[in-house]
């Protein structure tokens, strides 16, 4: 059942791997590649910025190896759109967390299109919301916020990926309206969600 073109921007410096995935995923239908990137300087972020795609697929050369652990919350600085690696290198646990899927040079391009497809759609469950209250991991996220947490606190905390971190984090912020820790932290000790007593400061 399709729901229509998904449209997909790379972030790949190699052109003849980017083509190449580009042609595969054009001769399936499903997917669209609306743009390539071969870095993330400033002028690729300011056009990644202005970009709207549904996904991103990385290859993390494009980064130094002391970055590569940062890649989503890079990423997510300048985009909503779920982020695929393109492993093209040996990567650890910690880094393969950050992403919403992980595919492979040598993936059949059925089994690419399928981890594409799950990759979009829990990107867009974690990121939908029907109202302007807090889901429970959402009240949890946010007074771990409010006593001085950061991301990677947060994500070792309970098990889940940066990324997943920041995208409650964008959530939270949406649904309240505010952008600033000291905001957050004034709005769960007035909505009784953490004792005054546990906040640093």
């Amino acid at each position: 059942m399709k729901t229509g073109i998904k449209k997909i921007l790379l972030i790949v410096p190699s052109m003849i791997v980017a083509r190449g995935l580009e042609a595969v995923l054009r001769e399936l239908g499903e997917f669209r590649v609306e743009g390539i990137l071969t870095d993330l300087s400033r002028d690729s972020e300011i056009r990644l910025r202005n970009m709207d795609v549904d996904l991103i697929v990385v290859d993390p050369v494009v980064f130094d190896y002391c970055s590569r652990g940062n890649v989503r919350s890079r990423i997510a600085e300048n985009s909503d759109a779920s982020v695929v690696l393109l492993n093209t290198l040996p990567q650890d646990d910690e880094v393969l967390r950050q992403y919403d899927g992980v595919i492979g040079l040598y993936d059949a391009p059925v089994a690419m299109v399928k981890k594409l497809r799950e990759a979009a759609a829990s990107h867009m469950e974690m990121s939908e919301s029907d109202g302007p209250d807090l889901s429970a991991r959402e009240k949890e996220i946010l007074v771990c916020v409010a006593k001085g947490m950061l991301n990677k606190e947060i994500a070792d905390y309970y098990s889940i990926s940066i990324h997943t971190v920041i995208t409650h984090r964008k959530n939270i912020t949406r649904k309240t309206g505010i952008k600033t820790i000291a905001g957050l932290t004034v709005y769960a000790l007035l909505n009784n969600l953490v004792d005054p007593g546990s906040i640093e400061m």
